[in-house]
Formats: structure tokens, C-alpha cells, sequence
């Protein structure tokens, strides 16, 4: 006998409490069960503080107490304002001389994520990402040889700094406009989803080189990035399936990135294409991408000037000789580097309830978890021990899928084609709007809310995408709330 007649012969001979359950209909007798483990996302680091708008930015919850001054310190640098040089504050100097922030708080506002520049708003946590195919054999060995993750425009460099130091002209306003368009449910509702077009204002140096591809992205919230880190390199690979062998459709790629550190070719797992592979390195190339300060691991004062930007590298940079040859030293990447490895994962709100429970269910079934795997546990060896043995649960499988071209940005970066994106965590999903007063998702922020984000999926995820337009208004509206609850 199927689980279906068992269930319809119980509901038929069964006494009052059974014939109760069996009238909130199959679902809630479907529905799996809660794991008391879920709630707590990031495992014993995880924070239980009240939610509110710096949900955010509390430290790992068991993280020694001696630890805590170095986060402490590393939040001051994340919120620091760094000033042109030459300046009277001297470890404050160094900034550009073209930028897009003073400081990485200004993007990562409350550690959360940026936004797209829309309404004549002032551009927070968005920028333009820009890159040049290979062209010739050796640019191509090159990126197979993981020695660069593309080429810049040879005028503005790697991505368009909109702002300058005085006297100098920043290179360009970024713009979008949006067309909508609707999408029909299979129930007869709809919904509307809006496909950008950017351009770039003002270019102070002249126009892109005509082989330049344009890549906008938003910023990423800062939270659990330690605890990525520390899962084992060969949990993340053992999911990869770049021939798709077990024919299920999805075929998640690893990223294959150069340590800064090391030198090595190893995992990649943060950015929007898993192009860093440590928290340090993706530290790094903010700083002095962003921001134009340079470190250890990216010892370029200019910033992201290039030769034909001559007046920009005429600039003072900020190097003070006392405190070290670059103008962020080895203790400050070290402490940036500790406070962003401990911003903890809030505790879920609602896991339990039953229509979130029922959403997981659906999240299941739609095929949604086939690239966002929900759990690891982290390796008990982690660099810092607090992190180290923590079942967590990020939803993500940290692998590049193709997304269709619907998503496509046509930029090359690293192993990742221009269709490919990794697959993000979602833990903290839920508290976009908390924390940040707004909720953009996808990397360009063009997804008002998660029901547009979920139909902007294509490529390997299309056949989910498509369970989710075919689905019940209610069996929608619970997959929301499960998401929302993370």
C-alpha cells in the first residue's frame, strides 16, 4: 500500500487528534521536521542578539573574550575614513587618488549590502566592474595559468572609480534604467521583473576601450565569511559536477583562484565569482581597489590608476616610512581581516513554524537545494579555533553555476564565465530590509524582492525557477517565508 492510502485510510479511521491533522491537509503531515540545530545558523557563533538594524555587526558569540579588543579594533578600521595624502593624520592618509569609497563601512553599510543607483540616489555599495577578453595566446595562458582573473581597460583599469582626491576628476557616474516586464504564474497571477540597462556618465578619460564588458555588482553582506573559510576545501569540491554526470541538470563548477598570501592555486569562495580565496585577500583587493589603499597583499599606492591616467599617478600617495612600506600595514590587514572573519550569523527567526517548515519542504522539491546545499560542518583545525567543528548553515554550495543569460554579464573572471556566478550563501537572508532599509537582491540589485530574484533564475536553475511559477499562490508564499526566516 502507498504512503498515500496509509494516509487516507488513517485519516479515515483515526480519532479526534489524528482527524485534525489530517484537515490542515497532506502538507502538515508532509512537512519535515525541524532541526533544533537549523536555528542556530552558524553554530555556537552565532548571534542571538536582539534583531535590529546592526543585526549585522555583532562579533562571534564564542569568540574568547580576549579576542574581542582585536575585533573591536578591526571595526574602527572598517569604519575609518581614510583622507587624501598629504595629511596631518598620516595613518589616515593615502586615499585614491580615485576611489568609490572612504571606507569599507561605506559600502558594507551596518556589514549589510549595497544598493543599485536608482531615483538620482547617491551610489552606496555599487560599482562597475570592468574587463577586456584575452587577447592573444599568452593573455589566454595567463588566465588558465591563474596568474590574473582578466584584463583591465587600459584607461580605467579594473572598475570605474566614480570619485577623485581634489584637483582630480573621478571617472564616471554610473547610470541604470529599467524596463519592466511581466510574468505570469500558472495560478493567473503575475509579477514584474525589471531588466537594467547601464551606461556610465561624465567619462573624464575618454571613452572604454571597444572590447571592455561591463559588470555591475552590488555589495555582499559581511557576515559568516570566517566561518566559510573554515570548511574543508574537499566538502565544497566533493559536490562539483562539471560534466553533470548524475544528469540531474546542475553541474557547479569550483573555482580555482591564486592565494595573494601563498602563491598557491586553491579554492576560490567569496566574491560574486568565487574569485578570492581567503577573507584576507578579498580584504585586500577592496581596500585598495575601493578605496586605493594599498597592504601587503596588493602593494599598489595608485590604487587602480592606470599609465594613461597620468595626473593620477602624479598624486602623493600615503606611505609613511615609519609605519611600513604600504599605507594599510600587516597589523591593519590583519585586524580588517579578523573583524570581517567574526561577524557573526544572526539566529533564524519563525524555523519552526509550520509554514516555514512547509516553505523548506517546497525548497526541497522545486530543486532549490541542489546548488544552495544547506549544510557543513567546519574543520576542527580552523585558524581560529572559535570557528573551528560548527555545523552550519549557509545554503550555498560555494560553486560557479551557469545562470542563464538572462543573468549574464559577459565578463570573464577567472575560471568563472560570463554566464557563471557562485552560488551565494542565504543565511541572513531575511534581514536585508532590518538592517539595511532596503532589499536588493542579485548581484546587481535588479530583484526587488525574493520572488523576483527566484524568477530571474536561469540556466541550470531554470527547472526550479519554472516549479516556483508553477506552484500554488500558498506553496509560493511559503517559500518566501522560509527564505525569510534564514
Amino acid at each position: 500500500m502507498g504512503s498515500g492510502a496509509i494516509r487516507r485510510l488513517a485519516c479515515a479511521t483515526g480519532g479526534l487528534l489524528l482527524a485534525a491533522l489530517c484537515a490542515t491537509g497532506s502538507a502538515a503531515l508532509d512537512r519535515p521536521p525541524a532541526d533544533p540545530e537549523e536555528t542556530l545558523s552558524g553554530g555556537s557563533a552565532t548571534s542571538i542578539d536582539p534583531v535590529d538594524r546592526n543585526a549585522f555587526a555583532h562579533v562571534s558569540a564564542n569568540l574568547p573574550k580576549e579576542d574581542e579588543m582585536n575585533f573591536h579594533l578591526g571595526r574602527a578600521l572598517f569604519r575609518k575614513l581614510w583622507v587624501a595624502a598629504p595629511s596631518s593624520t598620516q595613518a589616515s592618509d593615502g586615499l585614491g587618488p580615485l576611489f568609490n569609497a572612504r571606507s569599507c563601512e561605506s559600502c558594507h553599510v551596518r556589514d549589510g549590502r549595497g544598493r543599485p543607483p536608482e531615483g538620482g540616489s547617491a551610489v552606496s555599495g555599487f560599482l562597475l566592474r570592468l574587463a577586456r577578453p584575452a587577447a592573444n595566446p599568452a593573455e589566454q595562458a595567463a588566465i588558465a595559468g591563474h596568474e590574473v582573473i582578466n584584463f583591465p581597460d587600459p584607461v580605467y583599469g579594473g572598475q570605474v572609480q566614480d570619485r577623485a582626491v581634489p584637483g582630480l576628476a573621478g571617472e564616471g557616474q554610473p547610470r541604470v534604467t529599467y524596463l519592466e516586464e511581466k510574468v505570469d504564474f500558472r495560478d493567473g497571477t503575475s509579477a514584474s521583473l525589471r531588466h537594467p540597462t547601464y551606461r556610465i556618465d561624465d567619462l573624464a578619460y575618454g571613452p572604454l576601450s571597444a572590447g571592455t564588458t561591463v559588470s555591475p555588482r552590488i555589495a555582499q553582506p559581511m557576515i559568516g565569511l570566517g566561518l566559510v573559510e573554515a570548511i574543508d576545501p574537499e566538502d565544497i569540491l566533493a559536490h562539483e559536477d562539471p560534466d553533470d554526470r548524475n544528469g540531474d541538470g546542475i553541474s557547479g563548477r569550483a573555482a580555482r583562484v591564486r592565494d595573494l598570501q601563498t602563491g598557491t592555486v586553491v579554492l576560490g569562495r567569496f566574491g560574486w565569482k568565487a574569485q578570492a580565496a581567503t577573507v584576507r585577500d578579498q580584504t585586500a583587493t577592496a581596500l585598495v581597489t575601493d578605496i586605493g589603499i594599498s597592504s601587503p597583499l596588493a602593494p599598489r599606492p595608485m590604487g587602480d590608476c592606470t599609465e594613461a591616467q597620468t595626473e593620477c599617478l602624479k598624486r602623493p600617495d600615503g606611505i609613511q616610512k615609519r609605519l611600513g612600506p604600504q599605507e594599510a600595514s600587516a597589523d591593519v590587514l590583519d585586524l580588517l581581516t579578523f573583524y570581517t572573519e567574526n561577524l557573526a550569523v544572526p539566529a533564524r527567526r519563525k524555523a519552526s513554524f509550520p509554514q516555514t517548515l512547509d516553505g523548506k519542504a517546497q525548497f526541497s522539491a522545486m530543486g532549490c537545494s541542489a546548488c544552495h546545499r544547506p549544510d557543513y560542518v567546519t574543520r576542527k583545525d580552523a585558524a581560529i579555533s572559535a570557528l573551528g567543528g560548527q555545523h552550519l548553515w549557509p545554503y550555498s554550495d560555494f560553486l560557479l553555476h551557469d545562470m542563464g543569460e538572462g543573468l549574464a554579464d559577459g565578463q570573464q573572471v577567472g575560471d568563472a564565465s560570463g554566464r557563471e556566478w557562485r552560488t551565494p550563501p542565504l543565511w541572513g537572508l531575511g534581514l536585508a530590509g532590518t538592517v539595511n532599509g532596503n532589499a536588493f537582491y542579485l548581484h546587481d540589485g535588479r530583484a526587488r524582492n525574493l520572488t523576483e530574484a527566484i524568477l530571474w533564475h536561469g540556466g541550470e536553475a531554470a527547472e526550479a525557477r519554472d516549479a516556483f511559477k508553477a506552484a500554488s499562490a500558498r506553496d509560493r508564499q511559503s517559500l518566501i517565508t522560509f527564505l525569510e526566516s534564514l
